[in-house]
């Protein structure tokens, strides 16, 4: 959210009740609760969707999305999924990040001039791994990171 915002785009970002302010500080321009409203009735004609959830989430969000828009998904996307998105003209991505300098320097830059922050919520260390993955199960906002 925060890499869009700082490449200027409008962000609608959805998010449980508890993390709606935190979702908000980090930059989106409106915030959906989840749990109270269906994303698909509240936004449309939007230029990409980044979808993490995968399923039946992927296919909701074709609805949102303009003709020629783009969805970005961190899972593979059903076969019927890509069928429909290809009938409206709609480009799925499967997302996947890999290191490169570029990309590393242009992530500096973005943390110097102040538009990228991450957030951890907890640090381990390594011979605690185990501690670290049972404390993802709290759902915690922001990341876990493990120290070496």
């Amino acid at each position: 959210m925060q890499i869009a915002k700082a490449r200027g785009a409008y962000v609608i970002a959805t998010a449980s009740p508890g993390k709606t302010d935190f979702v908000r500080a980090l930059g989106a321009d409106e915030v959906i609760d989840y749990t109270k409203d269906d994303f698909t009735g509240k936004v449309g004609n939007v230029d990409l969707v980044l979808d993490p959830i995968g399923g039946d989430h992927a296919d909701q969000s074709l609805a949102v999305l303009r003709g020629g828009g783009v969805l970005v998904s961190l899972l593979n996307v059903h076969d019927a999924t890509r069928a429909k998105a290809s009938a409206r003209g709609i480009h799925v991505e499967r997302m996947s990040v890999l290191p490169d300098r570029d990309g590393l320097v242009e992530l500096a830059r973005l943390v110097d001039a102040g538009k990228l922050s991450p957030h951890v919520a907890k640090t381990f260390p390594l011979d605690q791994a185990g501690a670290a993955h049972a404390f993802l199960t709290t759902r915690p906002i922001g990341k876990v990171v493990l120290t070496v």
